[in-house]
């Protein structure tokens, strides 16, 4: 037996524990990091050939530092719209501000001022894809056609009218006009309507109703800012009629062109003829110019600008990237992660879909690190150091004596 080698077989001890209470330093301290991913130390023996007659070598211990990346953490609620959480597998895709490309859990994002984009604690931007052009189309093992998630940029937007609805009762009681349209002076009941063209701005449909028979109403829509001429030329003119019961038979739908706006449409399936007064009322869609006030996100990872008059519209999609090994991803400062060898190449995929996880708005994941766990294993590696050191040192003393035996 090698004295040299007990010393350096206790060496090996103290080193390998030194390790390990290092993780265990880095996983305490990082206890409440949004999505840290906990670091053990895993042991190997390293035994060394003895020699047939007797003589014994003692080997050493190796070390091998691996990732929980795979083990999720708890989600915990917040206030925040934009924080984020995955509930299950994948990765959010940030980019540095170099633009290159990592993988994260820590969904702890805020809107930068100078950029508009969404960045987390650790300053790097939230990528998605634009819906600006409906429905994306991603490359599932690449991630060249992302971009930064920025609905500030979308500004103001006006939404032109593209439908409508015209509902309530017409009077049975009505006489049949002696005129039929477009002759607008002979109306039997006139209404309007609100709309918005093609850059937000108002338009007032005047919609007048005249009676042409026993159980037919002419309905006509006009530009109330065209000039006034006699007779009026309609934008649209449609013919309703009703059954024995006073609902409509046929022209429950027609179409009218805005002015400088798109073609909405408009439904009357809902008028009524009845005995009584006249009760109408309409809606239409469509807004005036409104500014962006915040973002929403929905579970599939569509993300939604919310405007001042309380609409929303999807801007972009937050994709899912996954790995064939997560727990071989190599860790980066500011906890993120690449991709390595023994990790496999990124797949790109959106929330829900082959086993990726969801997509939680106002949550994040904590750290998976059990503080109590690593206290015991703080512990632990201190006995274990101790022990080593006393081999070392009985290994010391047994060759100081050996020394000594020349004097």
């Amino acid at each position: 037996m090698s004295l040299i080698g007990v010393l350096r077989t206790g060496v090996s001890g103290m080193n390998a524990q030194s390790n390990r209470i290092s993780t265990v330093a880095e996983n305490i301290q990082n206890a409440g990091t949004t999505g840290y991913k906990r670091t053990s130390t895993e042991f190997s023996s390293l035994l060394l050939e003895s020699a047939d007659y007797g003589n014994y070598n003692s080997g050493a211990v190796e070390t091998t530092i691996r990732r929980s990346v795979g083990e999720g953490g708890p989600i915990s609620s917040t206030t925040s719209d934009s924080d984020l959480a995955i509930s299950g597998n994948g990765f959010f895709v940030v980019k540095d501000n170099a633009g290159a490309p990592f993988l994260t859990r820590a969904g702890n994002f805020v809107v930068d001022g100078p950029t508009g984009n969404l960045v987390n604690a650790g300053g790097f931007t939230l990528m998605g894809y634009s819906l600006a052009n409906g429905e994306p189309n991603p490359v599932l093992n690449g991630i060249a056609d992302l971009e930064p998630i920025n609905v500030s940029r979308m500004g103001q937007e006006a939404r032109p009218s593209l439908a409508g609805t015209i509902n309530g009762n017409l009077s049975y009681e009505t006489p049949v006009s002696a005129s039929a349209p477009p002759a607008v002076a002979t109306f039997s009941k006139k209404s309007s309507l609100k709309v918005f063209d093609n850059v937000g701005q108002a338009k007032i449909l005047d919609v007048t109703m005249t009676k042409t028979g026993a159980n037919t109403w002419s309905v006509s829509f006009y530009d109330q800012a065209a000039p006034a001429t006699f007779p009026a030329t309609p934008l649209r003119t449609t013919t309703l009629t009703f059954d024995a019961n006073g609902k409509v038979a046929t022209g429950g739908s027609t179409t009218v062109a805005v002015p400088n706006g798109r073609t909405m449409s408009i439904d009357l399936s809902a008028v009524t003829q009845l005995s009584g007064d006249y009760a109408l009322s309409g809606t239409a869609d469509g807004s005036a110019p409104t500014a962006v006030t915040g973002t929403a996100f929905g579970n599939d990872g569509t993300v939604y600008a919310l405007y001042a008059d309380g609409t929303r519209k999807a801007a972009f999609k937050v994709p899912l990237a996954d790995v064939a090994s997560p727990d071989n991803l190599s860790p980066r400062a500011g906890n993120i992660f690449t991709t390595s060898v023994d990790s496999g190449d990124i797949q790109v995929g959106f929330a829900g879909e082959n086993g990726r996880g969801a997509i939680k708005s106002r949550a994040l994941e904590q750290s998976n690190v059990d503080v109590s766990t690593e206290l015991t294993t703080m512990i632990e590696s201190q006995t274990v150091y101790t022990a080593n050191s006393k081999v070392f040192m009985t290994g010391n003393e047994m060759l100081e004596t050996l020394m000594n035996l020349k004097r």
